[in-house]
């Protein structure tokens, strides 16, 4: 049976993936994470620096080699509250059809022990093995055990242009990133759509139209959180 850790790159999965090598260095694990194309540099750096860590590369999972962008073109529709096709054709369809062709497989899954139960995540064809819920590990533990091991997780373990966040977060990605935040807003007046919905906050929902409103400086007020934005895309 091939035993294999999904790497989102957030607190749980780079924890889970450390912890499980220290403590069952005999097992042959199997890397794998499912990128997006959309991730931002310090998410692709943190990937590359767990390689050097756990001794092995990571089995990059993809949709037929698309990305987000590739998807959108096809789709003609960008990926909201509405319409979250992102995460099931990016990550969770690919997994599974990963998993069956490299059946049998134990998947081995960051769901702490504080957490919601979510059995059955990637069907029939795979079993999941929790280890946080047998080591009765919570967010305290997962944050301790990090700390102790100098391990810092990127700020955004998302994409970039994920409906799923905050203001503070698309200020940070008009402010740090602006050519792919320009990108971003030209994708969605071709196509008539946005990222954001409406009534989440009185912010304006287009991206062109928010990044006048950060032009002109209008304050923020939110508490960030980091790492781990999106949890549903934590796989």
């Amino acid at each position: 049976m091939l035993n294999v850790v999904g790497l989102s790159g957030g607190k749980d999965s780079t924890a889970l993936a450390l912890r499980l090598r220290e403590v069952e260095p005999e097992v042959d694990w199997c890397y794998i994470c499912t990128p997006t194309g959309d991730e931002l540099p310090p998410m692709i750096v943190h990937w590359q620096n767990l390689e050097t860590l756990l001794g092995k590369p990571l089995v990059r999972v993809t949709n037929h080699d698309r990305n987000l962008d590739d998807l959108i073109q096809l789709h003609g529709a960008l990926p909201n509250f509405r319409m979250r096709w992102c995460t099931r054709q990016l990550k969770i369809e690919p997994t599974i059809a990963w998993c069956i062709r490299h059946a049998p497989v134990l998947m081995h899954v960051g769901l702490r022990a504080d957490e919601n139960e979510r059995e059955g995540i990637y069907g029939e064809h795979v079993k999941s093995r929790f280890p946080f819920r047998e080591w009765g590990w919570g967010l305290r533990e997962v944050r301790e055990y990090l700390g102790l091991k100098g391990i810092e997780i990127p700020e955004r373990t998302d994409c970039a242009k994920c409906y799923h966040q905050r203001i503070g977060e698309w200020h940070a990605f008009w402010l740090n990133y602006p050519e792919r935040f320009h990108q971003a807003a030209d994708q969605e007046q071709r196509l008539g759509h946005t990222f954001r919905s409406p009534g989440r906050d009185t912010w304006p929902v287009a991206l062109a139209d928010l990044a006048k409103e950060f032009e002109r400086g209008r304050p923020i007020r939110e508490n960030r959180k980091n790492g781990d934005l999106c949890r549903v895309c934590s796989l």
